[in-house]
């Protein structure tokens, strides 16, 4: 939906609002709501209906998908067929319309004659461009991957990043852009190095 809505920012600027409207954007983010809840469900269903073995645990640090199908009895390789397949459609198609939109936005952006366009231009796009990379990055190195798959301990940490540090990144990639944060952080930087050749002296 952003990665759409920079395009039509960048290679439709004058028509922006007429094709942005509010219906639009209701409409994408239901698709979007309902395709994730619509596979939640299912891969959830199908990994109750597993028998699980007694007196296990979960070695993970959360209740991820892959981690609780792996306490199964019996053999699993169709529910990772199934959640490898689903997560190629519902990550690699909106990663693959992303990088589209972006190959659009560039191609628009280098015909662009004065630099100072140029990068007002870049720079509206670097924000999501650095989330969809961090995110999408992630999230396929999760879901997407042969059974010769990484350790238990290179897992629990591409969950942690994927799960906790990509959400508490976002806010901080995004409002970079605001002046007024630009400020403040350059503020509390002048005191942090003021403070530290105060203790020096």
């Amino acid at each position: 939906m952003m990665a759409y809505d920079r395009y039509v920012a960048v290679c439709n600027p004058l028509r922006y609002s007429a094709i942005m409207h509010a219906g639009l954007c209701s409409r994408m983010a239901l698709v979007s709501w309902v395709s994730g809840s619509v596979n939640s469900v299912m891969q959830t269903a199908i990994t109750f209906q597993l028998p699980m073995c007694t007196n296990v645990y979960i070695d993970h640090i959360s209740c991820e998908l892959l981690a609780v199908v792996r306490l199964a009895c019996v053999d699993t390789s169709t529910n990772e067929v199934a959640i490898m397949v689903s997560s190629i459609i519902l990550l690699m198609t909106p990663f693959c319309l992303v990088l589209l939109s972006y190959i659009q936005i560039i191609s628009t952006i280098l015909k662009i004659q004065s630099k100072e366009g140029r990068r007002k231009a870049f720079h509206t796009c670097a924000s999501h461009l650095t989330v969809v990379a961090l995110c999408y990055g992630m999230a396929i190195f999760t879901y997407i991957q042969p059974r010769s798959s990484p350790s238990v301990l290179q897992e629990k940490l591409i969950s942690l990043f994927y799960a906790i540090l990509t959400p508490m990144l976002n806010p901080m990639i995004y409002s970079l852009r605001n002046k007024e944060v630009k400020g403040a952080w350059q503020k509390l930087l002048g005191q942090v190095s003021g403070f530290a050749s105060k203790l020096k002296t």
